[in-house]
């Protein structure tokens, strides 16, 4: 898949905005602040439906404007399309492909994209909402329908934690709240498919990763993945520290788990922590509470992995993410965008990465300094500075 053309209109610092790109590589240098990620983030948008940097879309919309237009033209190999997203500061965001509308969940079924950021560290180190993010953008772009499954969940989440606040406030019991079982079916239903996939995902994962680590930091380290499930009793919230022990449980790291598996645990699991859930008012059970444990050497990354194998596990996931999309994908590679992510290495991981994805039909590179780009990667340069896009002067 070859990105040739994007088009913003009102998209963070771009009132207006046309960039041409080239298969191969493109390389964005400009100051911080200038623009360039935000390039970035919006090429990755059509993939992800959503921003490597934020949770919400209202950022992404220029200050002052009430919306930002998003348009792309993609090519697979003899067939264009063209992919447009409104991202609206309130309400509902809008999409389009090749000018008719459509459902915004399905402009990933023609983008697909992996992105490499300063901020993919906090995958490895961070609160399990960042593994969990990593994994969800992924399962999207494996199997776009995954985007209106979690969607749906996370409206049903909402709703029955709202639900177990009024009953919290009105000092209502769990026998008496018979409501309750009815979003009981619903979360269910939906998190026992999210789990599911999040479960095969790791398993997948678990090859191209060793693989990719290997390549980065040029030992075995031997890094793992393996999901810490809420529904087997494996305990994570965003404010714990999860991770830290080389004696965590582990879970099963398999293929394949039965739904009907699945949702029995789930159900038993909600049935134990009602009372508790009553009384705080908060959901404590379902695929929004597990966790994604990383290890190297034997031990969990986060708390013991030194800065340099962090690093060489947050890349070896998205180098993973790469590869499973081209070896399942029908739309040809995914592009690849380095987004600042040179600066942040060492020499030697600087040219083992630059060597591995100089292989993909595209791949975007954005950077403050345009000496840390390897030269294998300077094939076409751009400059951005403040929301002003010129290209190099013998190009």
């Amino acid at each position: 898949m070859i990105v040739e053309q994007l088009s913003l209109v009102d998209f963070r610092n771009y009132a207006a905005a046309d960039v041409t790109l080239h298969a191969g590589t493109n390389v964005f240098v400009g100051r911080n602040g200038q623009g360039k990620t935000n390039l970035a983030e919006a090429i990755g948008y059509f993939a992800t439906l959503g921003s490597h940097r934020v949770s919400q879309d209202a950022p992404m919309v220029r200050d002052g404007a009430d919306a930002a237009i998003v348009r792309t033209r993609l090519a697979h190999g003899e067939r264009r399309v063209i992919l447009e997203a409104q991202l609206n500061r309130s309400g509902s965001n809008k999409a389009r492909v090749n000018g008719s509308n459509v459902k915004t969940a399905e402009l990933p079924r023609y983008a697909q994209v992996v992105l490499f950021a300063p901020e993919d560290l906090q995958i490895v180190r961070g609160d399990p909402s960042a593994r969990r993010r990593f994994a969800d953008q992924l399962l999207i772009q494996r199997a776009p329908r995954m985007a209106g499954v979690l969607s749906d969940y996370d409206r049903v989440l909402k709703q029955r934690t709202a639900l177990l606040k009024s009953a919290r406030a009105r000092g209502i019991r769990g026998d008496e709240l018979t409501t309750l079982d009815v979003w009981d079916d619903k979360l269910v239903q939906l998190g026992t498919q999210v789990i599911r996939a999040r479960l095969a995902l790791a398993h997948d994962l678990r090859s191209p990763v060793t693989e990719a680590y290997e390549t980065i930091a040029g030992a075995d380290h031997r890094p793992e993945l393996e999901w810490l499930l809420s529904v087997d009793g494996g305990e994570s919230d965003d404010d714990d520290e999860v991770g830290e022990s080389a004696d965590l449980p582990h879970a099963a790291v398999v293929p394949e788990r039965s739904a009907d598996d699945v949702a029995a645990a789930f159900r038993e699991r909600l049935a134990a922590k009602r009372t508790a859930e009553l009384e705080r008012g908060v959901t404590l059970v379902g695929p929004h509470r597990d966790d994604l444990l990383m290890r190297v050497r034997g031990l969990p990354v986060k708390g013991y992995a030194s800065h340099g194998e962090s690093w060489s596990v947050a890349l070896s996931l998205r180098l993973a993410s790469a590869q499973l999309l081209r070896e399942h994908s029908m739309l040809g590679d995914p592009v690849l965008i380095l987004d600042d992510v040179f600066a942040e290495l060492d020499a030697d991981r600087r040219a083992r990465l630059a060597h591995v994805v100089a292989g993909f039909e595209q791949v975007i590179v954005t950077a403050a300094v345009e000496a840390d780009v390897p030269d294998e990667l300077r094939a076409r340069t751009v400059y951005v500075e403040a929301g002003t896009i010129r290209e190099a002067p013998d190009e």
